[in-house]
């Protein structure tokens, strides 16, 4: 049995003990940062999170004897130069923590464009001189205006999955044209047995907010629609059944003080109607005091409750609200027959 370094045993039970003790482990390709800038990420995130380099071997020694299950595929992302993320935050904050923190690099010979790399139409700021053909030879139209060198249109030098030759990475460079991102790429994130791979930790913010508000809608309208009682809905569904009450009582004329301001004035208008149509039959069928009524383009609705301001006569008792109703009551049925 060939002799493991004591150094390797405990490197490998100090990344189990991370492991262990950490809700999010994340995988990362370190591969093409500059020390710098990876420095300064580990500033930001000192206090948030730890980013552990190791050997590809022993971490995936520590991530299989891990007690954590499924955590052992974290390995199948190791890319470039891996190293190991140890958090406990979210691990889409932590994709967006790390995807903001990248800034824009130039190119260099050999490295794969992450999307078509343009030149832009417009102006440069070369002389004319060796520039203009070096332009010409890698396919950018260009001319000579104005004593100085002119791109005449948008030209594609590198499609996205492509290399970057030396020539292109060179003149992209003296063109001021950055195209490349340094920063930490998170590949995956592993979180309560379940791996988060870049593509799933990729998440729109305003899109996510307005799918969220869309399904609170859907689901408010379907507990409202199916009657389903809680904090929210019930509101709606008081307010509801207090409008389908009333709808119901005046619809069957049931009285009382929420519908008698709606029946009463209902019933003036078709008693006006049905004297009209009589009236338009036999005049006489109708008294003095209607056909004045029916004469005045806008005759007086009969006082309601909420009309009457005034205190009765002092020889009179005040009525009871049930007695206003019951004579509300006969009067509708004198009317109606």
């Amino acid at each position: 049995m060939p002799h493991v370094a004591d150094w390797k045993k405990e490197e490998v039970k100090d990344l189990k003990g991370l492991i262990g003790s950490h809700k999010v482990v994340g995988m990362a390709d370190l591969a093409d940062i500059p020390a710098p800038q990876l420095q300064k990420m580990r500033r930001t995130l000192k206090d948030s999170a730890l980013i552990k380099m190791s050997r590809k071997t022993l971490m995936s020694l520590a991530l299989q004897d891990s007690e954590k299950s499924n955590i052992e595929s974290l390995s199948e992302h190791m890319d470039g130069q891996p190293a190991l993320i140890f958090t406990d935050m979210n691990p889409f904050k932590l994709y967006k923590i790390l995807e903001d923190s990248k800034t824009q690099a130039p190119a260099k010979a050999g490295s794969i464009a992450p999307a078509d790399i343009v030149v832009p139409e417009g102006d440069t700021a070369f002389p004319p001189g060796p520039m203009l053909g070096e332009l010409q030879k890698i396919g950018i139209p260009a001319k000579i205006d104005k004593g100085k060198i002119v791109i005449q249109k948008d030209k594609v030098v590198v499609e996205e999955g492509e290399k970057i030759s030396a020539e292109v990475a060179s003149i992209l460079t003296r063109l001021d044209i950055h195209p490349m991102e340094v920063g930490i790429d998170l590949k995956a994130a592993y979180e309560e047995e379940t791996i988060y791979t870049s593509d799933l930790l990729t998440i729109d913010p305003e899109k996510t907010l307005s799918d969220i508000q869309s399904a609170y809608a859907g689901a408010l309208n379907l507990s409202v629609n199916a009657e389903i009682f809680n904090k929210v809905s019930m509101p709606i569904l008081i307010s509801n059944a207090a409008t389908n009450a009333l709808n119901l009582a005046v619809n069957s004329e049931i009285l009382n003080d929420k519908t008698i301001g709606i029946l009463v004035p209902k019933a003036y208008s078709q008693m006006l109607a049905l004297a009209s149509e009589i009236a338009s039959k036999n005049a006489e069928a109708v008294d003095d005091d209607l056909q004045a009524k029916l004469s005045s383009s806008t005759a007086p609705a009969p006082e309601t409750k909420e009309d009457k301001d005034e205190e009765p006569p002092e020889e009179e008792e005040e009525e009871s609200e049930e007695e206003k109703e019951e004579e509300a009551a006969a009067g509708l049925g004198a009317l109606f027959g």
